[in-house]
């Protein structure tokens, strides 16, 4: 028994450290499918909580989503160097390979992503919608209903309300219905829409809606390491200027489903 368990050690400790600086990215399949995006709940009726509301119908295609947030060993495998933007700030795990990359704007994400697609050209890596994002948090077509990204009770999936004052490595806390990991704090994640306050209000039935095609903002989701508890709940809506760059914003990869998987 004993020797079993130091076997499934080792395997977790691999496996821990082939996602932190491979680039072959690890993927999670998410089946397309209908849901009720945004929030309803009587506690959150407060003007702060508008763009949640309606609580509305919307339909997305099949697509794969990262099983981990992007880590500082793939960042600095790809690009050469840290993000120069961790040069003197102090909340920054930049010597774990392992914690998610963060101080990394949306166009830094960007060219991220472009010399992906340059090197492997057949993978198509973007960020997730909005609506694709919250789908797969909310963990797809096995969704329980839980508050946060996984369970309802937050300590359980994520790092949140300033933990030890910086990110922790990937995959630590329990996963999602999905098997996706850190969706709830640890880093603000970026998404490719830009924001509009209304956007709900016109994406009723929707099908693979994809936000507004100019803005000033872009959209964030899933809290970070340095928020409270209420915006790390699955349908909590950031947004920010692309430009930004902050201590606690990271970024998670998509990619399209294959064509004869997206009827799976």
């Amino acid at each position: 028994m004993r020797k079993t368990v130091m076997l499934l050690a080792l395997l977790s400790l691999s496996l821990t450290g082939f996602c932190q600086a491979d680039l072959n990215f690890m993927m999670v399949y998410v089946k397309g499918g209908s849901f009720f995006m945004g929030c309803d709940d009587a506690k959150f009726t407060a003007k702060i909580y508008e763009d949640e509301r309606p609580l509305h119908r919307v339909s997305v295609s099949s697509f794969y989503i990262g099983k981990y947030e992007v880590t500082n060993g793939q960042w600095r495998k790809l690009m050469g160097i840290y993000p120069p933007s961790y040069n003197g700030v102090n909340y920054v795990n930049k010597d774990c390979d392992a914690c998610p990359v963060v101080m990394v704007n949306w166009d830094d994400v960007q060219e991220f992503i472009k010399r992906l697609n340059e090197k492997f050209p057949n993978k198509h890596y973007r960020l997730a919608t909005e609506t694709e994002w919250e789908y797969a948090a909310r963990g797809g077509k096995y969704a329980s209903g839980f508050m946060f990204p996984g369970s309802n009770k937050i300590k359980d999936v994520a790092w949140y309300d300033k933990p030890e004052g910086a990110t922790h490595p990937i995959g630590q806390k329990t996963p999602n219905e999905l098997g996706i990991f850190d969706m709830a704090g640890n880093v603000l994640e970026w998404c490719s829409d830009w924001y509009s306050a209304d956007y709900y209000q016109n994406t009723i039935d929707a099908i693979n809606a994809s936000g507004p095609k100019t803005g000033e903002e872009r959209v964030l989701r899933g809290g970070s390491y340095f928020t409270d508890d209420i915006t790390c709940r699955s349908v909590y809506r950031s947004h920010l200027e692309p430009k930004t760059r902050r201590w606690d914003i990271g970024f998670r990869l998509a990619t399209d489903a294959p064509t004869e998987e997206k009827g799976k």
